[in-house]
């Protein structure tokens, strides 16, 4: 495979990792108490305000993404996608913290994580054996 085709699945993973932040950042926005209850969670007003915190920051993760993927350079994809393989890993294992019983949605959410975590890196190092 070529360093191009490594770039464009970067590109790929970034823009379907951008649209699944996007729809945690609604989610989280205008159904945190929800959300809460996924988790296992006992949703409160401070809870709730802290989700919906935490979905601004998504949304500007979201622009990010997708801008990246679609107008950023071979670098900024690179860097994007060194920096999305941390922070995807990051979010499996604390959504596998998280202080309560597990939940189905909590396992599914913590696989999502590894599973964009482990897309960046099959790119990442195909992209390096190139």
């Amino acid at each position: 495979m070529s360093n191009q085709s490594d770039i464009k699945g970067l590109r790929r993973v970034l823009l379907l990792g951008g649209i699944t932040f996007g729809l945690s950042a609604l989610a989280l926005l205008f159904t945190p108490s929800l959300f809460a209850e996924l988790l296992g969670l006992q949703p409160n007003n401070e809870l709730d305000w802290s989700l919906r915190m935490i979905a601004i920051t998504l949304v500007a993760l979201t622009g990010n993404m997708l801008n990246t993927s679609i107008n950023g350079n071979e670098r900024s994809v690179l860097v994007a996608g060194r920096v999305m393989l941390f922070s995807a890993f990051a979010l499996g294992a604390l959504t596998l913290l998280i202080p309560a019983s597990f939940t189905w949605f909590t396992i599914c959410y913590a696989i999502v994580g590894f599973g964009f975590s482990a897309a960046y890196l099959v790119f990442l190092l195909r992209r390096g054996k190139n």
